[in-house]
């Protein structure tokens, strides 16, 4: 191969290993043009987070920063926003109050180990297990939660900031008719702070959040002593941490799947989330997830793809603090709260309380996903309402399915059998009520349970085949089962006569 090939057939494989949009002027404008948006919404998110957590501003700016920069290269949902969340915010809060944030800064770097550990073991896999009803009260119950924030900022403040919020409102409204080039939430941004500035409008501002850092977060280890005693004090909050962080991200990057009609991988999401931790811990941040209102600015509002945007968010995010300080304290809050009273609004699933959907919809998974709205937005955690939400699905459809077990039978002409047919899937539900389906006093001596209609799933359909030959032969009649499938027919070998202790 000459030298001129070699070279080209390198440069082939170079490009193979580049992302299709990398050449993408019209993506890197949509991708900057995100990220930037995303930056300006984090920052009094950050600010108000770290407040519930108790620390100073930065360390919610500086987890904020290390979280987005830190998941855009170990993550596996493209453009999803990882970031200081109020969900953890609260977890680690009484941490923080009662031993301080070294205490809190290493039951961060303990959280992202056990979620590199939970990812490994393949925990991502459990979210087959979440009905859709679940996922549309998430979703719901996210909006109502993003618009419900935006209230605090509403209440006992001048009247200017009513008409900015609908000035803002409307421009992102109208101004997409106009062109699409320059996402509308950041036209909106830049418009009411030029107007506020310029016309010296008194109303509350970025700013009034709290001083913004003057520079990088530096990396060291928690001011904690290294001790048994430590890990036994930050371990729960660590777990607890750990369990909300990766349901919160992999209900999100479920959500950006079905928007955006893609795939991710939900066992690289959880480990890089845990990733993710361990640095922010080592840089000082509150640590963090995914954060569900600013991914839908990226993803829905603005139309970012890739990982550009989520890495451009958590750089912007820096270069506004430390560069631009000055400038984005005087960006109005009235502002900022338009942008994600228009996300809640368009993060609402309309269709799912339609009435005609409604009426089609069978009760439970109405039921279903009205619980877990309730739950989410009365303990204001979205991890409780999707535990909850799931449990009730599950005892639902258990219920449904019980019914589904039927007993019929037959008496041969000559009297001496009856054959009894069960059809249906037998598990602890369905088998409670198998048992009490036989005529034992009536039945001639030989009787045949026909189970090639059927399914045995658990012990307790075992133990329910077993009481029923136990009653017939305490009255001298056989039973024989049959028509067992190889699954069926081999859990039933394993445990039948071993699980009666008399």
């Amino acid at each position: 191969m000459s030298l001129s090939s070699a070279a080209v057939t390198s440069a082939a494989r170079l490009r193979g290993l580049k992302p299709d949009w990398v050449n993408n002027p019209k993506v890197w404008r949509t991708e900057i043009l995100a990220g930037l948006v995303v930056a300006l919404a984090l920052i009094p998110e950050a600010i108000s987070f770290s407040i519930i957590a108790g620390v100073d501003p930065a360390v919610g700016l500086f987890a904020s920063f290390t979280m987005a920069v830190v998941i855009s290269i170990v993550g596996g949902r493209r453009a999803m926003i990882s970031a200081a969340t109020g969900a953890i915010a609260l977890v680690i809060a009484p941490l923080n109050h009662e031993y301080g944030l070294g205490y809190l800064i290493a039951a961060v770097i303990l959280a992202g180990v056990i979620q590199v550990a939970l990812g490994a073991l393949g925990v991502a896999k459990l979210m087959r297990f979440v009905p859709r009803s679940v996922m549309v009260g998430f979703v719901n119950a996210l909006a109502i939660l993003i618009f419900m924030a935006q209230v605090p900022e509403m209440h006992d403040v001048p009247w200017a900031v009513y008409p900015l919020i609908i000035g803002g409102l409307a421009l992102m409204v109208f101004f997409p008719k106009v062109t699409k080039v320059i996402p509308a939430p950041l036209v909106s941004i830049v418009i009411l702070t030029v107007i506020t500035v310029a016309a010296g409008i008194a109303v509350p501002t970025v700013g009034d959040k709290g001083d913004l850092p003057s520079s990088l977060p530096v990396p060291g280890l928690p001011d904690v002593p290294f001790t048994l005693d430590t890990l036994t004090t930050i371990a729960p909050y660590a777990f607890a941490m750990a369990l909300v962080g990766l349901m919160e991200s992999l209900m999100t990057a479920k959500l950006v799947d079905d928007i955006t009609d893609t795939h991710s991988s939900k066992t690289r999401e959880s480990i890089g989330q845990g990733i993710a931790n361990i640095v922010t811990g080592l840089f000082g941040g509150m640590g963090g997830c995914a954060m569900i209102g600013q991914t839908m600015i990226n993803v829905k509002v603005s139309g970012a793809r890739t990982r550009l945007s989520t890495f451009l968010a958590g750089v912007f995010l820096m270069v506004l603090c430390i560069v631009f300080g000055p400038v984005v304290s005087d960006i109005p809050m009235a502002a900022l709260v338009a942008v994600m009273v228009m996300v809640s609004f368009a993060t609402f699933d309309w269709h799912s309380v339609a009435p005609k959907t409604l009426k089609r919809m069978p009760a439970g998974e109405i039921a279903v996903m009205a619980i877990t709205v309730i739950v989410v937005v009365a303990t204001d955690n979205l991890a409780i309402g999707v535990v909850v939400g799931s449990v009730t699905a599950m005892v639902i459809f258990a219920k449904r399915v019980a019914h589904l077990a039927r007993v019929h039978s037959v008496l041969d002409p000559d009297g001496t059998t009856v054959v009894y047919r069960v059809t249906g899937e037998l598990f602890f539900a369905s088998s409670n009520d198998l048992v009490g389906q036989f005529n034992y006093a009536g039945d001639p001596d030989k009787i045949v349970i026909d189970l090639s209609e059927a399914h045995v799933w658990d012990a307790s359909s075992v133990a329910a085949l077993d009481a029923i030959e136990t009653k017939y032969a305490q009255r001298g009649k056989t039973v024989e089962i049959t028509g067992l499938n190889d699954l069926s027919a081999d859990l039933h070998g394993k445990l039948t006569g071993e699980l009666s202790s008399h």
